[in-house]
């Protein structure tokens, strides 16, 4: 794999590292068409070298020196570079072609490594399929919907072959390198989930504190921007009862548990889920849970019929009957209903949009049993 196309830039300060770890690497590359390797790390406009071995005529090499502690590494001869895991002071063997080096390379005593050199031998077999398939389209231009239509499927194979490597690899520190090809801006939930698994299993990184530190501080500017964060003070809001004369507040049943539920008699999903919300109403609300609905609706009578026959026996129903113009809606930002927000006693938020076993399992643990 060449060097000009790394994965990430790493900006962390070297006096937050470690004191140093021994490590030694041996083994043989022959046919490299180079006298030296070195053991780098990458800091975006240059590479940091750390210890430099000769390799002999026939590509024997043993590299022994002192890095910064347990880190991600390269391994680089000449303008092609191997990724290395490095925890602590096992040797560690390697054995490659230097001419096919991204396809011919043994890892001894370095699974991570290994599985480090599986993924870029991924991600170079799909970049090799589409600059192949450019050509062919450059050459042919009447092949271009055909070719596009093969790509798409080839891309989808792809896609469940990268699924499947983090599924089979979960916690290694070799998810770095898919974890680099995730924007944290274009998919949060990605990154987030490969950046915890990857900080729970190699903490010891320099390289995972860092990024782990963007993702946090990515995390806190989401939460900041979102009204409905977990621990967020829900705004307070007044609205008619089923009468239309009486008004109830949201902060009337501060100090029980209340899931605000927006809903509507027309909406299936709404209905369907109703069920579900009874059943944990009957089984909480001796311990202070409690529901309070908003209808979208604007029908009345409709609205009534529903609450009816649904056995939505909770006396917290308030609706405008503005339908999609309902000002409470309006004030919350909804756009999709069922929309549900569960709210401590406090008035502060638990968590957003529970459904089915997700809200069960929800108030199993606030309530304990």
């Amino acid at each position: 794999m060449k060097i000009q196309g790394l994965l990430f830039i790493l900006l962390f300060s070297f006096s937050s590292m470690a004191q140093g770890l021994k490590v030694q690497i041996e083994g043989n590359i022959f046919y490299s068409g180079v006298d030296s390797i070195r053991l780098s790390q990458n800091f975006g406009s240059y590479f940091r070298d750390y210890i430099v071995s000769p390799l002999d005529q026939k590509g024997n090499f043993e590299l022994a020196g002192i890095v910064p502690g347990p880190d991600y590494y390269l391994l680089r001869i000449g303008n092609q570079a191997l990724h290395l895991v490095i925890r602590d002071t096992t040797t560690i063997k390697l054995y490659a072609d230097g001419r096919k080096i991204s396809s011919q390379c043994n890892f001894v005593n370095a699974e991570e490594s290994r599985q480090m050199h599986e993924y870029v031998l991924l991600t170079t077999s799909w970049q090799q399929k589409t600059d192949s398939a450019l050509t062919a389209i450059k050459a042919d231009a009447s092949k271009e919907a055909a070719i596009n239509q093969y790509m798409t499927e080839q891309f989808k194979q792809y896609q469940t072959s990268i699924q499947s490597f983090v599924g089979m690899y979960q916690g290694s520190a070799a998810l770095i390198l898919p974890l680099s090809s995730i924007n944290i801006d274009q998919d949060f939930q990605s990154y987030q989930t490969l950046i915890t698994q990857i900080y729970q299993g190699f903490p010891q990184s320099a390289i995972v504190q860092q990024l782990y530190q963007k993702y946090l501080t990515k995390k806190q500017e989401i939460e900041a921007a979102d009204p409905f964060a977990k621990g967020k003070i829900v705004p307070d809001f007044e609205s008619f009862k089923t009468d239309g004369k009486k008004q109830m507040k949201l902060s009337d049943l501060r100090g029980q548990v209340v899931l605000l539920d927006f809903w509507a008699s027309w909406c299936g999903p709404c209905r369907a889920e109703n069920p579900n919300v009874v059943k944990n109403y009957q089984k909480y609300k001796d311990s202070g849970f409690t529901v309070m609905s908003v209808s979208l609706d604007s029908d009345r009578n409709k609205w009534l019929a529903a609450i009816a026959a649904d056995q939505l026996n909770w006396p917290n129903h308030v609706s405008d009957l503005g339908g999609w113009q309902n000002k409470v809606a309006q004030q919350f930002g909804v756009t999709s209903i069922p929309f549900t927000i569960l709210i401590d006693r406090e008035g502060k938020v638990i968590a957003t949009n529970l459904r089915g076993a997700a809200l069960e399992q929800t108030l199993q643990q606030t309530f304990g049993f």
